[in-house]
């Protein structure tokens, strides 16, 4: 990777990933691209590192607070959404076709642009994701799940519920919907090529809307939501809830940024299914069981789930 540009344009302002960099207070700035630590400054920051008394795992990215080493770009930023504006290079980076990892209300998400086919095929790479699965998307708003799925279910007039008044009342929150993908969909993003028939013909996807202030921050800047997969061991299907440990993980497996928002606990979020006749719980997480939901009571709800939507956050 180094030496080589990791995205086809970029101005005379984009983000090197071959030099370190730092971001002072909020202020009119300039992104630097050949800017290097002298020998002193590297001294200092040793000491700094060594005064914070901090685990070897969190040596590498105890200072600064946005910081750029190994071709991972590492942001810590307030979980309550104070320090924004050191989000600025992680938005740029996802306009350039870069995948990463950000908070979420539940866990932290591996994310890229929906409109980059190259960064979701990187994505599928680095979590291992077989092309026959679907992926996950963030949104912003409920006009984007207008726009990338056919929307949730309405009343009928004949006694059926107006689900979408519901559902409104729960986003943003900590729910993964499964819905029926529009056309606007990236192909890469649903289900394609599976031969087992009982999936063959669904073209869904997951969507969330984030209660969580940076993820929220990030994609108000964005002009399309992200897709998104959740963090977990490479070898083992527990979470990773700790920023530092993700990176060490999987900036090795070519993860261009990491927004390190505290660590999270380990409580992914409810996943609801609405294609079908009524809603149905397939993951009880943190999100409750609403009245309108029913759960699935059969021992192969969990195998479908994952099936449906192995990626949820």
């Amino acid at each position: 990777m180094a030496g080589t540009k990791l995205f086809p344009t970029q101005s005379t302002h984009s983000l090197s990933f071959r030099h370190f960099f730092a971001l002072a207070p909020p202020r009119a700035v300039s992104y630097p691209t050949n800017v290097r630590l002298d020998c002193a400054k590297l001294s200092r920051l040793r000491v700094l590192v060594m005064a914070a008394k901090r685990s070897p795992k969190r040596l590498k990215y105890s200072a600064p607070r946005v910081s750029k080493i190994d071709d991972l770009v590492y942001v810590e930023v307030d979980p309550l959404g104070t320090e924004n504006w050191k989000l600025e290079p992680v938005i740029e980076l996802l306009n350039q076709g870069a995948v990463g990892v950000i908070p979420t209300d539940t866990v932290y998400a591996i994310v890229c642009h929906l409109k980059s086919h190259s960064a979701i095929e990187r994505l599928r790479r680095i979590k291992n994701i077989e092309p026959s699965k679907p992926l996950s998307i963030l949104c912003r708003s409920l006009r984007d799940i207008d726009t990338y799925t056919t929307g949730f279910p309405r009343g009928d007039g004949q006694g059926h519920a107006n689900i979408f008044r519901a559902v409104k009342h729960c986003l943003p929150g900590p729910y993964t919907f499964i819905l029926t993908a529009s056309k606007e969909l990236p192909k890469q993003c649903v289900r394609y090529g599976t031969t087992t028939a009982k999936y063959a013909a669904r073209k869904n996807v997951g969507v969330r809307m984030p209660d969580d202030a940076i993820c929220q921050a990030i994609l108000e800047k964005m002009d399309a939501p992200l897709i998104s997969t959740s963090v977990k061991w490479p070898k083992e299907n527990e979470w990773m809830i700790d920023p530092v440990v993700i990176a060490d993980i999987y900036g090795a497996e070519g993860l261009d940024f990491v927004v390190d928002g505290g660590i999270r606990v380990a409580d992914p979020s409810t996943v609801v299914d609405m294609t079908r006749a009524s809603p149905k719980i397939v993951r009880l997480g943190k999100g409750p069981k609403l009245h309108w939901m029913a759960s699935e009571d059969d021992n192969e709800s969990a195998v479908y789930a994952d099936e449906l939507i192995p990626s949820a956050t």
